[in-house]
């Protein structure tokens, strides 16, 4: 059984619809504590990051929208990370929107050195202030990551790069900008499509992505789960849905397959918006796959 650190991190700077910063409460309410804790887990929540109120801008020499505020929430939430796994805790955050995990891959990164990551997602999350369409930074973290980007994000919390190409996953894209389809190709990064989800089914694909992580002798792997990677008639509550996406009982078996390989360091679930969903829906499919994640069994 784990020692879990529950990290939430209300922001919503990342892109434009309010209410994504409601999202680690709404998850709360719908009992992650007490879902993993019955499993047997110890969980200490350790509360919300601050993020600050910021005034909303976008700086037109950079296509960038609220830089600076966005780069302090995440240089916290790196803090935050990089400390909970010192105390030899489990890491597992809940946002906000897909920005936060520019700081929990960085909190990560002081900590391992060939870090796998899988991306769990209906966006790429490549873009740059050059590529993206709206200049949404939840939009960018996967690239920051990799040390594409403004150096106001690239140098949160110590060096870049913080991830390799080769070490990605992105599992259940749908829609991907162009910039972010040359960059995929120009790095070499593995992508399951939807395409792929249809064709192979889910199980082959965690079994190629489990296989692919295997060889290549990380030391740790990170999920980064968004939720709008379902489909929005599953989850209804995100900023950014896209018709066409996982079902409940693929996303399940992919978490219950993650669980059984035991390559999950550390996990975040994102994206969560209370305002856009239907009585908590989609904060507690959050919380049913965060069950099958950490071990939850039927019988």
């Amino acid at each position: 059984m784990k020692s879990i650190s529950l990290i939430g991190v209300p922001m919503d700077l990342g892109q434009m619809r309010r209410g994504v910063d409601m999202g680690p409460s709404a998850i709360r309410y719908a009992g992650v504590v007490e879902r993993l804790e019955n499993i047997g887990h110890t969980v200490r929540d350790r509360g919300d990051v601050l993020i600050e109120a910021a005034e909303r801008v976008q700086d037109p020499s950079t296509n960038l929208r609220n830089l600076k505020a966005v780069a302090k929430g995440n240089t916290e939430l790196a803090i935050t990370v990089d400390k909970v796994i010192t105390e030899g805790d489990f890491p597992l955050v809940l946002g906000g929107d897909h920005s936060i995990a520019m700081g929990t891959i960085a909190g990560l990164a002081r900590h391992y050195s060939n870090l796998g990551i899988i991306w769990y997602d209906a966006h790429g999350d490549l873009n740059t202030g050059e590529t993206s369409p709206s200049g949404n930074i939840h939009g960018m973290p996967l690239a920051v990551s990799l040390g594409i980007g403004h150096p106001t994000l690239t140098s949160i919390h110590g060096d870049s790069p913080k991830i390799k190409p080769e070490n990605i996953v992105i599992i259940g894209a749908r829609s991907l900008d162009e910039g972010e389809r040359t960059l995929i190709k120009e790095k070499g990064i593995k992508v399951y499509t939807m395409h792929e989800v249809d064709r192979l089914g889910m199980t082959q694909v965690m079994d190629e992505t489990i296989s692919y992580l295997k060889e290549k002798n990380l030391d740790g792997v990170h999920l980064s789960l968004d939720l709008d990677a379902l489909d929005p008639q599953e989850a209804p509550g995100v900023g950014t849905p896209v018709p066409g996406g996982a079902t409940y009982r693929e996303s399940h078996l992919a978490m219950e397959m993650l669980e059984e390989s035991k390559l999950i360091t550390s996990a975040e679930f994102v994206e969560v918006n209370p305002i856009l969903d239907e009585k908590n829906k989609t904060a507690a499919t959050a919380v049913a796959l965060i069950g099958s994640l950490f071990g939850e069994k039927l019988l």
